[in-house]
């Protein structure tokens, strides 16, 4: 009988293993013009599923009993293929004629561009078939918002010559927009800022002298959608700081540990986020957490980066439920980094959420007040975004804009990897900060101007001398590009004329100071450094000299690009002749070394968008 036991306990643990069995799948997805990323992989009749990363990989753990793999992407032919022997599977997709609501199949209905309004933006969508497993959304309860943008219009320059805005270094509206098209949908207007979109890439910038902080640099060409008109490419970049000598940091991780946070693209997605975020600290850094539902409490003392074990376990343990006390998290959380403050550290509060606060402090205004009292402190802000459906993008961008921070949209492993694992530095440590541009243009020169983006970054003239307004900051590394379009003086199909006034003179356009002059712009740029509260000046002046397109540099054929596709996504008042093809065909020419992918992403991420706005118009 002993012997027939133990017979029937191998035979049933041979069994079980057997059925519990996978193979872990690896391979590369890519098409005519080479890698794919973004496309999702599923093992057929299940709910697991991933997608491919930056470089067009993906690995994937297939069941006992599975033999199919799905791969599907906007826009291309949905492919299914049978695993072999081999656990490597590589496969090249292929374009579809089919019409795009025939295309995207793979766990969607056709969805339409969202239309919002309002000073703050609510989507609500279309109810659709969820996939968890892709982290994608189910929009019969989709709430999310963003704040009202209204577009920057032509300035006159004999009227305003000067132009002010803040820096932005924050990336979030790109991946965010991806997010929506990946799923296929157009993104609402005001989720789409053009400057973030711009911004997200790095550009080969030359990088400051004299242990100067930021250096600036400018291009002068023809703007792609009038080329009557003048675009200017104004490009900041911040000095580089090698991962050795960055002072130490004491870090307080805010973690949203709310009910709304159980989905697996939010906690779990946080937790994966935050872990490759300690497997780059060194022994002089510290971390604290903080974490807060119904109400805040502190799950770690501060601890050493070289206690990796401790922390992880720490960040295993957070659960969600509840729900979400998001200003009490965020006065513990300063109140946790003050203790612990390093003079002339890296003192800072990272705050990973979906923005859905609501008890105590949870209006707009309410944490706008709250981030601005607390940012005297010396401590910077860095706001991780997460999730789908409830996302409050506009509280959000507020709280990283008040609080001396930056802002980041995470809706996967590939993008919590870039922003805290490629751009470590340009994340976490400041260089310089209240970051400031004023640009004056000359009258003689030039008929009307307009800033690409920007739109809630504008200051008051008077501000760009005021030491005591807030303004962006840059980190180590980062690069920041900022697009004028500019009508030359004479162009007649500029539209900016008004009646002449009653009780006042109009004076005639300012000759240029200097005979034969050509001076086009002069540009103002102040910063601080990190720990001092007296700005500095640098400026530069831009003469009336442009290059042909053709011959301009990868980078501003690739950032022309980029602004003409947000400007179509937004369907821009000031498009012009912006078109699809001409900003794929830019955005494809500036692709330069690109070893890292995005900027081959972006240009798929641009086709698929074509096509669906061109079944929305079929639709319509």
């Amino acid at each position: 009988m002993r012997k027939l036991f133990i017979i029937a306990l191998l035979f049933t643990v041979a069994t079980a293993f057997k059925l519990n069995s996978t193979r872990h799948i690896t391979g590369a997805v890519t098409d005519a013009s080479g890698v794919m990323p973004a496309v999702i992989v599923t093992v057929e009749g299940t709910a697991i599923g991933t997608q491919t990363d930056a470089k067009g990989k993906y690995s994937i753990d297939v069941p006992e009993g599975k033999n199919t793999l799905v791969f599907a992407f906007v826009g291309y032919k949905t492919q299914k293929v049978k695993i072999g022997k081999s656990n490597i599977i590589n496969v090249v997709m292929a374009a579809s004629s089919t019409q795009l609501s025939e295309v995207v199949v793979v766990g969607y209905a056709a969805q339409k561009r969202v239309s919002v309004t309002g000073s703050v933006s609510t989507i609500r969508g279309v109810a659709l078939e969820p996939v968890a497993s892709y982290g994608y959304f189910n929009p019969q309860e989709n709430n999310e918002s963003y704040k009202g943008i209204t577009e920057n219009g032509f300035q006159e320059a004999g009227a305003n010559p000067l132009s002010t805005f803040s820096i932005d270094v924050d990336a979030a509206s790109y991946s965010n927009v991806r997010r929506f098209i990946n799923g296929g949908s157009l993104p609402p207007a005001d989720a789409v800022r053009i400057e973030e979109m711009i911004n997200y890439f790095s550009y080969n910038l030359p990088g400051p002298k004299d242990n100067e902080p930021v250096a600036i640099t400018t291009e002068l060409s023809s703007a792609p959608w009038n080329t009557k008109h003048r675009l200017l490419r104004i490009g900041l970049k911040a000095k580089t700081i090698p991962t050795d000598n960055l002072p130490a940091s004491n870090l307080v991780f805010l973690i949203d540990v709310s009910g709304s946070m159980s989905d697996e693209n939010k906690l779990p997605l946080v937790k994966s986020s935050l872990k490759m975020l300690i497997n780059q600290l060194r022994p002089q850094d510290k971390v604290s957490i903080v974490v807060y539902a119904g109400a805040a409490g502190l799950v770690l003392q501060p601890t050493t980066g070289d206690k990796k074990a401790t922390i992880n376990n720490a960040i295993d343990n957070l659960e969600a439920g509840g729900s979400t006390a998001g200003g009490a998290g965020i006065k513990l959380a300063y109140a946790t980094a003050a203790e612990n403050f390093i003079k002339g550290g890296n003192n800072r509060v990272i705050l990973a959420t979906d923005g859905d606060f609501n008890v105590g402090a949870s209006s707009d205004d309410d944490m706008e007040k709250l981030i601005t009292k607390e940012r005297e402190s010396g401590i910077f802000l860095s706001v991780l975004g997460y999730g789908m459906g409830n996302y409050k993008d506009s509280k959000m961008e507020t709280l990283a804009d008040k609080g001396n921070g930056n802002y980041a949209y995470i809706d996967n492993i590939t993008e919590a990897r870039k922003t805290l694992v490629s751009e470590f530095g340009g994340t976490l440590f400041t260089v310089a900060k209240d970051v400031k541009l004023q640009i004056e243009f000359n009258p003689a020169m030039v008929q009307a101007y307009r800033l690409i983006g920007y739109e809630n970054r504008l200051l008051n003239k008077e501000d760009f001398n005021n030491d005591k307004k807030d303004a962006g900051d840059m980190g180590s590394g980062h690069t920041v590009t900022a697009l004028y379009e500019i009508v030359p003086a004479g162009i007649k199909d500029y539209a900016g004329n008004v009646d002449p006034l009653k009780y006042q003179k109009v004076e005639a356009p300012a000759k240029p100071a200097v005979t034969g002059s050509k001076e086009l712009v002069t540009i103002k740029f102040r910063y601080k450094e990190p720990t001092s509260s007296k700005s500095k000046l640098s400026q530069a002046v831009v003469n009336d000299v442009p290059k042909d397109f053709a011959s301009v540099s990868t980078d501003f054929k690739f950032a022309a690009g980029v602004a003409e596709v947000g400007m179509l996504l937004r369907d821009s008042q000031f498009k012009q002749n912006a078109n699809w093809a001409q900003a794929i065909k830019n955005a494809r020419a500036g692709k330069g070394d690109d070893h890292e992918g995005y900027r081959a992403e972006f240009v798929k991420l641009a086709e698929s968008a074509k096509l669906l706005v061109k079944n929305e118009e079929l639709g319509k």
